[in-house]
């Protein structure tokens, strides 16, 4: 019967995650669009797209050279 403790510890640690998960989500899209309309969002993503997509043909080109 004495598991107070431990339940208590498992709630410290729950909690604790629970506060990380939100930081983490917070940070991704409901914050970010915050004041933007439609159109707005549409051209941010895109350039967003744009960029990766140089990156990737920039490593694949650096990878063909390299082997």
């Amino acid at each position: 019967m004495t598991r107070g403790n431990q339940r208590e510890l498992a709630r410290q640690k729950n909690a604790k995650k629970q506060a990380e998960t939100n930081k983490k989500k917070g940070a991704d899209n409901k914050d970010g669009n915050k004041g933007m309309n439609l159109e707005q969002r549409k051209q941010r993503d895109a350039e967003m797209m744009r960029l990766k997509q140089q990156k990737a043909a920039e490593k694949k080109s650096g990878d063909a050279k390299s082997g």
